[in-house]
């Protein structure tokens, strides 16, 4: 096990420390029990039965038996305790480290949700910390007291005969250097079993995440194919895990039978000046089985601590990479956002120097509304991205009111900022949880918002009106109306900035009128950006902003813009309305 892997293992046990403590010492007490037991029968054995006595002054056999039931009844107890506490210590640091990893997914920057695929995500969350549950439960809860147990193991066994104790202990290095070769073995087939798991439940997720699409496309057969595929792959990988135990577990079975073949021989051939009692005999034989139970414990849950130690380094290489989060904390409060927005000489890239906008400038004064219009991959959304601080640009400054958005507390930046996309997100929770988002606004408050996004007609037709709960995603509900949600959500908290991207495509005619006449209403007093590519819905703006290839081509209003017979923008228009009486 590498060094990061167990300082990343301790940093988990860290404040656990108290109960592993307690934990450490009820299982030596165990130990000492059950290390008793057999010296009890020993002397049962050689003080009693092979000389026919049955009790020596105040001291007899069924004293002796009691003391041993007394022993294993307390010993229960006190294992009983023991693993629930581990197993109570296991919950306390996998809740931990799921609420971290999930802390961390959600103030990661988009950047990070760019490279990393949710499914992953869903990986990382779910079955890496289920993983990590289990060796909790399986290996933590045991280990400490087979290690002890071991160790005392070994110091009785001296004790009672040092000769017999080392020639025992000669094959313990043959055993050290075989585990260690198939240690090393089994930790490459199990790492990559787990890279197929990966895959594996990642295809699950996606598939299931996407099964419209897949139904659409009729393309469950090749996903049928592939499934299949990936679950062989995941099956043939976990073959050799299933060899390398087979043959761990028959290498302890030998040598366990080994130690004691040799104390058998030994001991009745009294070979190198060895001359035992029957009870020293039993007793030895005992401990040799006594101290591969915990070796055999050890082995067995070594897939437990491999796929445990995989999926700890897995969960440790999000959460270490402190670069990915975003610092809600530090920043400038807005208290009052009149929403003049900035861009100055603007250059951004998603890579490299692979330059999506190129010297942008331009300015938005408070309650004024724009439109950016340009072909697909002309930079409209990357605009939006960037006001938001989604992206940090790499030349160029944005500015709020005149201030640098970076010296913005983001939550402040955001809260100011209302965006609405073409594929509004919808949770599976009531449509006033949709509204409102945990923020606290009134019931009064949330349907004046349903009223004025033209939804009231659509949510007072529910059941259980506001009360109703969504789908999944929201896909008891069309298009166009979880649309409308989306628009009474952005009217029910304010924001000083208003972002529409192509908002109401889904919409149809007539609702999309009625949600107009409340855009304008707003729009009169806090600041609009609209993306559109129906240009009939941006005839009254302040202003158009033309991009063509990452640069401002044009700009102006749309009268001044359309009378130039040569512009862009008056071809595009021309074209489109040409288009629609086509």
């Amino acid at each position: 096990m590498r060094n990061q892997t167990i300082k990343r293992i301790i940093k988990m046990l860290k404040p656990q420390y108290r109960s592993i403590i307690i934990i450490s010492i009820l299982a030596i007490i165990i130990n000492l029990g059950e290390i008793a037991k057999p010296y009890l029968v020993k002397i049962a054995i050689d003080d009693y039965i092979s000389l026919g006595v049955w009790e020596k002054g105040a001291i007899s056999i069924g004293i002796i038996g009691a003391i041993y039931i007394a022993i294993a009844i307390i010993g229960e107890i006190l294992n009983f305790v023991t693993t629930t506490a581990t197993s109570m210590m296991g919950e306390n640091v996998v809740y931990t480290l799921r609420n971290k990893l999930y802390k961390y997914v959600q103030h990661a920057n988009i950047p990070f949700h760019d490279k990393t695929p949710s499914g992953t995500l869903f990986v990382r969350i779910t079955s890496d910390v289920e993983d990590i549950t289990t060796f909790f439960k399986d290996v933590v809860s045991t280990f400490v007291k087979d290690v002890v147990m071991i160790v005392a193991l070994v110091i009785m066994m001296f004790t009672l005969d040092v000769k017999l104790a080392g020639i025992c202990f000669l094959m313990l290095p043959a055993l050290a250097i075989i585990s260690a070769i198939i240690t090393k073995i089994s930790k490459k087939v199990r790492e990559y079993s787990k890279k197929v798991k990966t895959q594996l439940n990642i295809f699950l997720a996606e598939s299931i995440y996407g099964v419209k699409l897949i139904k659409i496309f009729n393309r469950q057969y090749e996903k049928e194919k592939e499934c299949k595929e990936l679950s062989i792959k995941f099956w043939k990988s976990r073959r050799p895990v299933s060899y390398v135990e087979a043959v761990l577990g028959a290498i302890l079975f030998f040598f366990e039978n080994l130690g004691v073949s040799i104390i058998m021989w030994i001991s009745v051939n009294k070979l190198f000046g060895i001359d035992l009692e029957v009870g020293v005999i039993y007793i030895f034989v005992t401990y040799i089985k006594q101290i591969f139970e915990p070796i055999n414990r050890i082995m067995e849950n070594f897939e437990t601590i491999q796929e445990a130690t995989v999926s700890i380094n897995k969960i440790y290489d999000i959460l270490d990479h402190k670069e990915y989060l975003e610092d809600f904390e530090k920043g400038i409060e807005l208290e009052e956002v009149k929403g003049k927005i900035e861009f100055k000489n603007v250059w951004f890239a998603y890579e490299g120097e692979n330059w999506i906008l190129k010297g942008i400038s331009f300015v938005v004064e408070p309650g004024q509304s724009i439109a950016l219009v340009g072909k697909t991959g002309s930079g409209k959304t990357t605009i939006i991205n960037l006001i938001n601080r989604f992206y940090d640009i790499q030349k160029g400054e944005i500015l709020l009111d005149g201030i640098n958005i970076k010296d913005i507390n983001l939550r402040s930046l955001r809260k100011s900022i209302g965006v609405i996309l073409q594929d509004p997100f919808i949770f599976a929770r009531s449509i006033k949880d949709n509204i409102r988002l945990n923020e606290n606004l009134s019931d009064e408050a949330i349907m004046e918002a349903v009223r004025l996004s033209s939804a009231e007609d659509f949510v007072k037709a529910l059941p259980h009106g506001i009360e109703e709960i969504a789908s999944e995603r929201g896909n008891s509900y069309s298009a166009g109306e979880k649309q409308l949600l989306a628009f009474a959500r952005i009217f029910a908290h304010e924001p000083k900035i208003f972002v529409l991207d192509e908002a109401t495509a889904n919409i149809d005619t007539k609702t999309e009128a009625a949600i107009q006449k409340s855009i304008d209403k707003i729009s009169k007093e806090k600041t609009s950006i609209f993306i559109a590519h129906r240009l009939s819905t941006i005839i009254g703006v302040d202003k158009i902003i033309v991009l063509y290839n990452g640069e401002i081509i044009e700009q102006g209003s749309h009268n001044e813009l359309v009378n130039k017979t040569d512009g862009y923008y008056s071809k595009l228009y021309n074209s489109y309305y040409s288009n629609l009486a086509e």
